[in-house]
């Protein structure tokens, strides 16, 4: 029997990623996302922050293909062996670990482009959560104990981030529904309530 993969996109302070984890607890699968960069991190010799910072750079593909291709494809996968790092480079290094991961067990992917990476998959459930730009600024204010200000440019900057990183390793908007199995407004919406509605329809489609 194939492993069950789910992939969670998510935009920021839409509380995507409690979601996740609490979906993970009732479905019994481990749950990836941002600590899965650690690794990857290291074979960059970059911290998280700026891992991220690479990740939502503008791409020039063939050069970064090409690139890729001269540190992986002609010598083949060596964990420390990357000279520098490019958003698809960072990219290939995430898509490599997470279909190892998926190949070994069941799991739920947040972010990290998954729909992209498990777009072949048979099975694979892709799910996009949303909320209201008011009500995620609000999220995110309360969460980090910031001014409503503060709270406008980490919301702006996180998606912006995420939308460039995307568009640069599958050529299409993150918000487009074909890209999913379910697109879900959460706004107003309890997390655990959210997490168990996802389950069902999951378990329905299993």
């Amino acid at each position: 029997m194939e492993n069950t993969i789910i992939t969670i996109n998510r935009e920021c302070g839409s509380g995507g990623g409690e979601i996740a984890h609490l979906l993970g607890e009732k479905l019994g699968l481990k749950v990836y996302g941002r600590t899965l960069l650690e690794g990857v991190a290291r074979q960059f010799g970059l911290t998280l922050d700026e891992l991220d910072r690479v990740k939502a750079q503008k791409s020039n593909w063939w050069s970064d293909f090409c690139h890729f291709y001269q540190q992986f494809g002609a010598a083949g996968y060596t964990p420390g062996a990357i000279a520098d790092a490019t958003p698809m480079s960072v990219y290939y290094a995430e898509e490599r670990l997470l279909r190892d991961l998926a190949s070994q067990e069941s799991c739920i992917v947040v972010g990290r482009a998954g729909f992209h990476v498990f777009r072949d998959t048979p099975g694979a459930i892709h799910l996009l959560l949303v909320a209201d730009r008011d009500a995620r600024i609000a999220r995110i204010a309360r969460k980090q104990n910031l001014s409503a200000d503060e709270a406008t440019r980490v919301v702006d900057e996180v998606d912006g981030a995420r939308d460039t990183f995307v568009k640069n390793v599958a050529g299409t908007s993150r918000h487009d529904a074909r890209n999913y199995f379910a697109c879900l407004n959460v706004t107003g919406l309890e997390p655990e309530r959210v997490a168990d509605f996802l389950a069902e329809q999951i378990r329905r489609k299993l």
